[in-house]
């Protein structure tokens, strides 16, 4: 008798999983269900602001595998629309309810993948029963977005609560849409990703895109009038609008976990080994949105929910589950955005990172070009990077510049996660041209002046 696997959640950590313990063991050895309680399977979530905005046409064009595809090319059960509401582990079991029929549906299992993402933080002013306020964590919650912009006649003031990622994404992507866009943040500035010298760079790009931005500003209700939005409430006065997104970050999605008795971390995500085990618990994988992981600079267990390490641990695990080996090595935070133009890149620790983690260090910004000044198109750039003191390892590094600029946090990824000095990389063999770099490349240039930070005075 084939033993059964069950998957509970169809993106991007369950799905790899799937289909990678499929491609190692045959229908005859292993069964696969997998539940997914939305309409979509294998999609870009980080690609939603983009088909908000117009720049992809059809959402159809973010979904890389759908259902069909999952059943029929790599004979994989794929069940939309069911919810996994319990996890019975002494019975090996899994409950679920069909959300289009209502019935209740019961399957076992001898293995078990728990890829359930992640879930938005919304704070109690945010449970309302008015209609034309988003979340934007689904391609379920972007559509529902995308048909309320489309309405006749559309809305024409959008307030944003949040200036993360999805916050500035979608701020954007409602400017290029023709809304009149306010973005709330309570902190001092958004981007709370980088440091505030260079979060500063991204609100004044903003700015100049014409988002109004009210920073140190808390919401405390929204208010509604015909069973629709139609105004914030902030504790520094009210801000009309007839479309709210929230952009308050998101937490792992571990009720079912915690109910079933899964380990949690302090971050709230499960805990797993490096092969994606969860933690004593025999036959249980867990990957994605909803797990922790081990920084490899701060040596701190994180939670980084991104979609290139939900697609990397889904296959570590696929492949032990199909009988193979491999590990998840960690994280170090490297992620890139753009607000218009204006490029953002970030790797590693920021300085109150470094600071929590007990580490010295110096930081340094150094201003350059993305290519030699004389060529037409020439733009600013601006390097920070920082370094431990004395041994001059690189702890972290961020980027904000126009064309070029996001992805040389790559290189600086790299050197990273290979523990290199700083002092090691001014020696780096960059490419050089005029079109793409100056002769002394940005991170060239960064490297150097880090260096000279950390000389003994």
């Amino acid at each position: 008798m084939a033993e059964r696997l069950i998957v509970v959640g169809g993106d991007a950590a369950g799905m790899a999983a799937a289909s990678q313990a499929r491609r190692r063991r045959n229908r005859d050895d292993l069964e696969i269900i997998a539940f997914e309680r939305g309409h979509f399977t294998s999609y870009s979530a980080c690609g939603i602001p983009y088909w908000i905005s117009g720049l992809v046409a059809d959402r159809e064009q973010l979904v890389a595998r759908d259902p069909a595809t999952f059943r029929e090319s790599y004979d994989i059960d794929v069940r939309i629309r069911h919810e996994v509401v319990a996890i019975d582990l002494n019975r090996r079991e899994v409950i679920a309810m069909d959300l289009d029929g209502g019935t209740e549906v019961r399957e076992p299992f001898d293995t078990l993948m728990y890829a359930t993402g992640a879930v938005p933080t919304k704070p109690a002013w945010a449970h309302t029963g008015g209609a034309g306020v988003f979340g934007v964590q689904t391609l379920d919650d972007g559509s529902a977005l995308r048909e309320w912009l489309d309405a006749d006649p559309p809305p024409r003031q959008a307030v944003v609560v949040g200036g993360g990622y999805i916050g500035v994404e979608m701020a954007e992507a409602l400017v290029l849409r023709g809304l009149s866009v306010t973005l709330v943040e309570r902190d001092e500035q958004p981007m709370s990703t980088v440091d505030p010298d260079m979060a500063q760079l991204v609100t004044d790009a903003m700015r100049g895109l014409g988002v109004t931005i009210r920073t140190g500003v808390q919401v405390t209700a929204l208010s509604e009038r015909d069973g629709r939005v139609c105004e914030v409430v902030t504790d520094d006065g009210p801000i009309p609008a007839d479309v709210v997104i929230l952009g308050l970050g998101v937490r792992p999605n571990t009720a079912l976990a915690e109910a079933a008795g899964l380990p949690l971390g302090p971050t709230g995500g499960i805990r797993v080994d490096r092969r994606m085990r969860v933690t004593g618990v025999p036959g249980v994988w867990a990957a994605g949105d909803c797990v922790e992981t081990l920084h490899r600079v701060s040596g701190m267990p994180v939670h980084v929910p991104l979609g290139t390490h939900a697609n990397k641990q889904g296959r570590v695990a696929g492949i032990n589950i199909g009988g193979g080996y491999a590990t998840f090595a960690g994280v170090i935070g490297t992620a890139v955005t753009k607000v218009c133009d204006l490029e953002v890149g970030r790797t590693g620790l920021r300085e109150r990172d470094a600071l929590a983690a007990g580490f010295e260090f110096v930081s340094v910004i150094a201003e350059s070009t993305n290519r030699a000044g004389y060529y037409p198109g020439a733009r600013p750039m601006t390097v920070k990077l920082i370094a431990e003191r004395p041994s001059g390892r690189l702890l972290g590094a961020q980027i904000v510049g126009w064309s070029e600029a996001a992805k040389r946090i790559d290189t600086l990824a790299v050197a990273l996660w290979n523990r290199m000095t700083v002092d090691d990389m001014t020696a780096l063999d960059l490419g050089y041209a005029p079109p793409y770099a100056p002769v002394w490349d940005p991170v060239l240039v960064a490297a150097r002046k880090a260096v000279d930070a950390l000389a003994p005075r």
